[in-house]
């Protein structure tokens, strides 16, 4: 009776054809040599060869069915072509090689799927950083287009405040500072997101001169007292051990530092209860300048401590509940700029801390 092989139907996609006859004739050599070959040598490992040059190729069902050929074409050496008594050496030899093809085949299929795995991964994070980067790019045009029209509201409030339009009564004037005010603080929330994507781009650029931090402590202090009058907190500031005023003297930009001052302390007047007060503490530590904004607020939940200066993070905590959640991350961006540190943490027995540490330099007061 005439020996019959039933080989499995391998399914594969029109463009896979030309692999298929490659992998055909790659097999047909081994085979052939084989057949040629004394049966103690086994020629059967050569067929990991047509496995792995399958593997890239073809589609995953169609490598498995090419594996369990040669496991197939290997055990029918045993028979074929029959010109030798089969002996148990000659058995086992095929069973190992066999084995190993089947390993082979395992393996190579399941370096495929991490291979495919790591493909669709990949093109995963570029499909959400082009997103990403869409996205930014329509806030950051949104925020500069948004910024014209409230400048124009702004400069218009101004010309009723002045009455250029005609005589307004005083409780209308209270009502266009109001609004004035309102319109400012939008503007300033703009401007603040537009210098944090720019920041993110294209780096902060600073304009590096000595710089006294206590001054810039004092100005701001000045600058938001209204603010912590509104809430009814008391602004102090003191100079840590010392009893009189002292210098803290570092290379820095004026604009910026200031701005990480106000984003701070207002941070911590709106976060403060009322009839509270808020510390501006400064000094020296090494050779480092240190300055600290203490409050006695809510705090800071212990899982929200490693995201405070993360961009527009915003915790569920009372303290967070409201803001944009660039200001911190702004300040962050500063402080880090000018190679600092920028820190946050809970007070004992009540509030939080909020600092920065800078580099000091020694400069002579003149005059």
């Amino acid at each position: 009776m005439p020996l019959r092989m039933h080989s499995p139907k391998i399914s594969l996609n029109i463009s896979e054809l030309p692999w298929l006859w490659a992998t055909i004739w790659l097999f047909g050599l081994v085979f052939t040599l084989e057949i040629l070959t004394p049966p103690d040598y086994v020629i059967g490992y050569l067929y990991i060869l047509p496995i792995l040059f399958a593997k890239p190729q073809l589609n995953r069902r169609a490598t498995l069915q090419i594996t369990i050929v040669a496991v197939v074409l290997t055990l029918l050496n045993i028979w074929i072509p029959g010109y030798e008594q089969i002996h148990p050496a000659m058995v086992a030899d095929r069973l190992i090689t066999s084995f190993a093809l089947a390993v082979t085949g395992v393996l190579s299929d399941r370096n495929r799927h991490i291979q495919q795995t790591l493909a669709q991964q990949q093109a995963k994070l570029q499909i959400q950083s082009k997103l990403a980067s869409l996205r930014e790019d329509f806030a950051s045009t949104l925020a500069h287009d948004l910024k014209t029209p409230i400048l124009g509201a702004i400069e218009t409030l101004k010309a009723f405040d002045r009455e250029q339009f005609g005589q307004i009564q005083p409780t209308q004037k209270n009502v266009l500072n109001t609004i004035v005010r309102s319109q400012q603080n939008s503007l300033q929330l703009v401007e603040t997101l537009l210098d944090v994507y720019r920041n993110d781009i294209e780096g902060l650029q600073l304009n590096l001169t000595p710089i006294d931090l206590a001054k810039l402590a004092e100005s701001t202090t000045t600058d938001l007292l209204d603010l912590a009058a509104s809430r009814r907190v008391h602004l102090s500031l003191n100079y840590g051990d010392s009893d009189f005023r002292t210098f803290l003297w570092v290379n820095g930009d004026a604009f910026q530092l200031q701005r990480v001052f106000t984003n701070l302390l207002t941070n911590a007047i709106n976060h403060s209860p009322r009839g509270a007060k808020v510390e501006i503490i400064l000094g020296t530590q090494g050779s480092q300048q240190v300055v600290k904004i203490i409050d006695i607020g809510a705090g800071i939940q212990p899982d929200e401590m490693p995201h405070l200066f993360d961009r527009f993070y915003q915790g569920e905590s009372e303290r967070q509940a409201s803001g944009s959640g660039l200001g911190l991350y702004l300040s962050r961006q500063i402080i880090e700029a000018h190679n600092g540190t920028i820190w946050a943490e809970n007070r004992v027995p009540q509030g939080a801390v909020f600092g920065f540490r800078l580099s000091a330099i020694n400069h002579i007061v003149s005059g």
